[in-house]
C-alpha cells in the first residue's frame, strides 16, 4: 500500500490526473475498524505481484485533511480510508498517528481470509448503522404525522414542555433518557428554554431519525459530553451509564456505574489522558460482540430449510382451508377431543334415558317436561358430581402416567382443565334441574286440579303442598337450596379474577379474595357430597331404595379420593424435612433448600405440595423442585405472588441475616453454620412427588426448554438432570463406573442436547439460579447444554437506550468471563427472542428427529410457542412435540 501526501498547491494535478471519482464523507475520525478482510487480486500490481494495494490521495490543509482520491479497493475500504478526514488543531502528530493506524488496517484487511462479498453485512460499519437507533419499530416509527398529532395534544401555549417531549417521541417508559436526549439536541441548537415549538420539534425528529450512522453517533456524544467541550470524562462516562441502567431497568448496573466508567477509560483511554473523544467511542462501537446473539447454522443446510414452505400459506380454496384447519386440529387434539367426546356421550346418554322414562309415567301429565328435565339434568349431575373426584387424585395419576401406556391416549397433563370442564357441566346441570323444578315443576303442581292431583297423592301425601313454602322446607328442598348456595360460592372464587386477586375491590370485600378464600370455599365439597347423598335418598319421586342411585355413583370415587388423601395425611406425618438453608432473592423468591426424606425419590419437573404450620395448619400449597434427583438434597423456590406465600416468605425472613459480599441473594440462612439454630425454623411438611407434563422429558433425544420468570424452576431441575445423566452416561462408555454398575441394563438417557432458553422481566430474577448456570458453563465442555438468558427490560439491540449496556457487556465479559446483567458466565441476550429463528435452529440442526418442547409460565406465550411447534412439525422434517404447564 503507498499513501501519498499532497500539499495544497499540488491538488489541481492530482485532480487532472485522476479519473476515480471523488470519495466524500461527513463522518467523525475514527480508530481501526475491527473488521478484517482479504482480497486476492486478479490483476497482478506491477511493483508488488501477490497482492492488490490501494493508492489514497490526501489534501492536507493546516487545520484539516480531506481524502481527495481512491484507487483501488471497494466500498469497504473506501469508507475506512474516508476516515482520514479529520479536524484537529494538533494536526501534524495526531495524522501521523492516523496514518499508521488506516495503514495497518488496510493492511490487515488485504491479508485476512474474511474478504468475502457473502460476509459484507458481518462488518463493524455494517452492524454500526443497524445500530444505536433512536427510532426503532417500538419508538416514533409511525412518523412525523403522528408526532405532529401528539405535540397538538401536549403542547402549552404552543409550546411542548421538556417534560411531555419522552412522551411526544414515543418515549414515554424512558423520561430520564428523553430528558437527556433533548438537552444534548437543545445544546447544539442554542436552544436554553425548557419548550420547544413545533418546528424545533421537527428538527430534533429529523435529526434523531438520520440513518446515518455519523450523525447518531454524534447526538449520543452530544448526551454524554454535557460540557460541550468535544471530551467525555470519566464522570461524564459515569453518568451516562446510570441513566442507561436505569432506562433498561437494570439496578445492579446502576449501582456499579464507577466501577463500569473505570472499565471504558481503561478501554478508551490507555494514555490516561482522563477523557475520550469522539473516534474513541465509535471505536468501542463498531467492535464486534465477543459472543454473537444470533443462531448461526451451516448455511447448506439453512438454504436447504429456507427452500422449504415456512411461511403460512392460504388456500384461496375455503372448503380446502376449512379441511386443513380442521385435520391440523384433530392432530394436535385427538387426545382431548375423545375423551370430551365419550364424557359428552355418557352425558346426552343419562339425560336421554331419565327424560324417556319420566315422559312415560304418571307425573308427566302434571309436570310434562319440565319434569323430565329436572330428572334428566340431575342424572347427569350424579355422574358428574362423582367423575369430578377423579382428575384431582394426584397419586392415582402419577402412578397412572409413569407405570402404564395409558399415557400415549389419555392426556393426563390436562386434567386440572377437565375438572374446570366438569365444574362447567356440573353448573348447567344445577341450573337446569333446580330452575325446572322452582320455576315450572312446583308451580304446576301447585296449580293442578283435584284430578290431576290424585295420581301425585302416593308421592306428596293426601294433603296437597298449599304454598312453596312446603317444598323448600322439606329435607328434599332445603338440602338443595344449600348444595347451591356452597356450589355457587366455591365456583365463583374459582375463578382467576377472584382467585388471582384481579378485580379493584373494597378493602372489606378484598380479604373474601385471594388463593385462600379459594381453597377454604373449594373445601366446602365435603358438606355438599354429604348434602347430596342426603338429597339423594329422600326423594320425592321415587320411594324403593333401589332406585335411588345417587349412592351408587358415588361410592367408588369417593372411595379412590379417600384413599388419596389419607394417603397424602400418612406420607406427610413421616416426612418432615429439616432446613439446611434459606435464601431471599429479588423478585420476592423464596428459596428453600432442605434435607431429602428417606426414600423420597423424583424426576425433575415434578412438583411437590408444601405445608408450614406456622402460616396455616391446613394448606398444602404445589412447588416445582428444582433439585436434580442425584443431589443430596431437595429444593425449591418460591415465588410470593398471593397471601400464603406472603405470608411464608415473612416468616422465613425473620430467621434470616442480609447476604454478604459473596452469597447470593438479599437475606439468607445456612443452618450448617454453628451460629444458626434451625429450632428457630418454622416446620415444614412435603408431600409428593407428583406427576407434571416437564417430567416426560427423558423421551427425547433433544429438548427445547422454554421459561417465563418463575417458570425456569421445574426446567432448572431438567437441565441439572441432563448435565448428571450425561456424565454418567459416558462414564459408563468409558467404563470408568465400578463395577457393580458396568453390568447394569439400564435404559440408556436419551437426551442429548438440551436448549434453555430463560426469559424474565428484571435483572435480579438471574441470581436464583446463579449458581447453576456456573455450574453448567464450568462443566458441560461439550456443549450439551446451550444457555440462552433474555432479559425483557433491556431494549432490543440496535436501540440507542441500549447501545452502552450492549458495549459494557462486550467489555466485561471479554476482560472476565462474566456477564453485566445476569453476573454469571452466561452471557444476556435483550429483549425477547425471535420463536421462529430458534425453532428454525433447532429444526436445521436436527432434522428427522423429535423434540420435546416444554414451555412453563404464564398462559400469555402458550399460544405462539403451540403455534411455532405445529408449524415447524408439518413443514420440516423434525417433529416438536409441545409441552406446557402454566401458573
Amino acid at each position: 500500500m503507498e499513501i501519498q501526501e499532497n500539499q495544497q498547491d499540488s491538488w489541481s494535478e492530482t485532480e487532472s490526473n485522476t479519473s476515480s471519482t471523488r470519495i466524500g464523507y461527513s463522518g467523525p475520525l475514527s480508530g481501526p475498524l475491527v473488521t478484517t478482510t482479504k482480497k486476492n487480486s486478479s490483476k497482478k500490481s506491477a511493483r508488488f505481484k501477490d497482492e492488490e494495494y490501494v493508492e489514497i490521495t490526501l489534501d492536507v490543509r493546516d487545520d484539516s485533511v480531506s481524502v481527495q482520491n481512491i484507487k483501488g479497493g471497494d466500498s469497504e475500504t473506501a469508507y475506512l480510508a474516508s476516515q482520514l478526514g479529520r479536524k484537529h488543531p494538533s494536526l501534524g502528530s495526531q495524522l501521523s498517528i492516523k496514518l499508521r493506524q488506516v495503514s495497518h488496517e488496510l493492511k490487515r484487511m488485504t491479508s485476512s481470509k474474511r474478504f468475502d462479498k457473502d460476509d459484507r453485512s458481518k462488518s463493524g460499519a455494517s452492524r454500526a448503522l443497524k445500530g444505536l437507533k433512536f427510532m426503532t419499530k417500538n419508538v416514533g416509527s409511525e412518523g412525523w404525522s403522528e408526532i405532529e398529532a401528539r405535540f397538538h395534544e401536549l403542547a402549552v401555549n404552543g409550546s411542548l414542555p421538556k417534560s411531555k417531549f419522552g412522551q411526544c417521541i414515543g418515549m414515554k417508559e424512558s423520561s430520564e433518557f428523553a430528558s437527556e436526549l433533548f438537552d444534548a439536541l437543545a445544546r447544539r441548537r442554542g436552544i436554553t428554554t425548557p419548550s420547544i415549538i413545533k418546528a424545533e420539534l421537527y428538527e430534533f425528529w429529523q435529526q434523531i431519525t438520520d440513518q446515518r450512522f455519523d450523525a447518531r453517533l454524534q447526538i449520543f456524544f452530544d448526551m454524554v459530553d454535557k460540557d460541550a467541550d468535544g471530551r467525555i470524562t470519566e464522570e461524564e462516562v459515569k453518568e451516562i451509564i446510570a441513566l442507561s441502567a436505569s432506562a433498561n431497568k437494570l439496578s445492579k448496573i446502576q449501582e456499579r456505574a464507577e466501577e463500569y466508567a473505570a472499565l471504558i477509560m481503561e478501554e478508551l483511554d490507555p494514555d490516561n489522558l482522563g477523557f475520550i473523544e469522539l473516534y474513541n467511542l465509535e471505536m468501542l462501537l463498531l467492535q464486534a460482540p465477543s459472543q454473537s446473539t444470533n443462531l448461526g447454522t451451516d448455511s447448506r443446510v439453512l438454504s436447504q430449510l429456507l427452500s422449504q414452505k415456512l411461511v403460512p400459506t392460504k388456500d384461496h380454496n375455503p372448503i380446502k382451508r376449512g379441511y386443513r384447519g380442521l385435520s391440523y386440529f384433530v392432530e394436535d387434539n385427538w387426545k382431548r377431543i375423545w375423551v370430551i367426546g365419550l364424557w359428552l356421550a355418557v352425558c346426552a346418554a343419562l339425560f336421554t334415558w331419565k327424560f324417556v322414562q319420566y315422559k312415560h309415567r304418571a307425573v308427566f301429565d302434571v309436570m310434562g317436561y319440565c319434569v323430565t328435565t329436572a330428572k334428566g339434568a340431575a342424572e347427569t349431575l350424579k355422574f358428574n358430581m362423582a367423575l369430578i373426584l377423579l382428575p384431582v387424585c394426584r397419586n392415582t395419576i402419577t402412578w397412572l402416567r409413569s407405570k402404564t401406556k395409558l399415557g400415549m391416549a389419555v392426556p393426563f397433563d390436562d386434567n386440572i382443565n377437565f375438572h374446570k370442564v366438569i365444574a362447567l357441566g356440573i353448573a348447567i346441570g344445577v341450573g337446569l334441574h333446580a330452575g325446572a323444578h322452582l320455576t315450572c315443576d312446583f308451580p304446576r303442581l301447585l296449580h293442578a286440579t283435584d284430578d290431576e292431583y290424585e295420581p301425585m297423592e302416593q308421592f306428596f301425601g293426601e294433603d296437597r303442598p298449599d304454598d312453596y313454602w312446603w317444598f323448600v322446607k322439606g329435607t328434599e328442598g332445603w338440602t338443595g337450596v344449600v348444595m347451591v348456595v356452597l356450589m355457587a360460592v366455591a365456583y365463583t372464587l374459582a375463578q382467576p379474577w377472584f382467585r388471582r386477586n384481579r378485580l379493584s375491590l373494597p378493602k372489606t370485600l378484598k380479604k373474601l379474595t385471594g388463593f385462600n378464600a379459594f381453597w377454604y370455599s373449594h373445601h366446602l365439597f365435603v358438606i355438599v357430597y354429604a348434602l347430596f347423598i342426603v338429597h339423594g335418598y329422600y326423594l320425592y319421586l321415587s320411594k324403593k331404595w333401589y332406585k335411588k342411585t345417587t349412592w351408587m355413583y358415588l361410592a367408588v370415587p369417593i372411595l379412590i379420593y379417600t384413599c388419596e388423601r389419607l394417603t397424602r395425611a400418612f406420607r406427610s406425618g413421616y416426612k418432615t424435612v429439616r432446613i439446611l438453608k434459606v435464601a431471599v432473592y429479588p423478585g420476592n423468591v423464596l428459596s428453600l433448600h432442605m434435607s431429602k426424606p428417606q426414600g423420597f425419590r423424583y424426576t425433575s419437573g415434578q412438583y411437590v405440595f408444601v405445608n408450614c404450620s406456622a402460616v396455616s395448619t391446613f394448606q398444602w400449597h404445589p412447588f416445582s423442585i428444582t433439585s436434580a434427583p442425584g443431589d443430596d438434597y431437595l429444593s425449591i423456590h418460591i415465588r410470593t405472588l398471593g397471601d400464603w406465600t406472603s405470608q411464608l416468605k415473612a416468616v422465613f425472613s425473620k430467621v434470616c441475616q442480609p447476604a454478604s459480599i459473596h452469597q447470593s441473594g438479599l437475606l439468607r440462612a445456612d443452618m450448617e453454620q454453628r451460629d444458626n439454630q434451625p429450632s428457630r425454623l418454622p416446620r415444614l411438611l412435603i408431600d409428593g412427588p407428583y406427576g407434571a407434563p416437564a417430567q416426560d422429558y427423558k423421551k427425547y433425544d433433544v429438548l427445547l426448554l422454554v421459561g417465563l420468570g418463575i417458570g425456569a424452576t421445574p426446567l432448572i431441575s431438567i437441565v441439572k438432570d441432563v448435565l448428571n445423566n450425561i456424565k454418567q452416561q459416558k462414564e459408563m462408555e468409558e467404563g470408568l463406573v465400578e463395577s457393580g454398575i458396568k453390568g447394569n441394563n439400564r435404559k440408556p438417557f436419551a437426551t442429548k442436547r438440551a436448549y434453555f432458553y430463560w426469559v424474565t422481566r428484571e435483572q435480579g430474577s438471574f441470581e436464583w439460579f446463579r449458581g447453576v448456570m456456573n455450574e453448567v458453563a464450568d462443566y458441560d465442555q461439550d456443549r450439551v447444554i446451550e444457555l440462552h438468558n433474555y432479559c425483557t427490560s433491556v431494549y432490543e439491540e440496535g436501540d440507542a437506550r441500549s447501545a452502552l449496556i450492549t458495549m459494557l457487556q462486550s467489555l466485561q465479559h471479554a476482560k472476565s468471563g462474566v456477564d453485566i446483567v445476569s453476573e454469571t458466565r452466561v452471557k444476556t441476550h435483550f429483549a425477547r427472542p425471535n420463536w421462529r429463528k430458534v425453532f428454525k435452529h433447532v429444526a436445521v440442526n436436527y432434522p428427522d428427529q423429535r423434540v420435546g418442547v416444554f414451555y412453563c409460565g404464564a398462559p400469555g406465550l402458550t399460544g405462539e410457542l403451540r403455534r411455532f411447534a405445529q408449524d415447524f412439525s408439518r413443514k420440516t422434517t423434525t417433529k416438536f412435540d409441545f409441552h406446557k404447564e402454566n401458573f
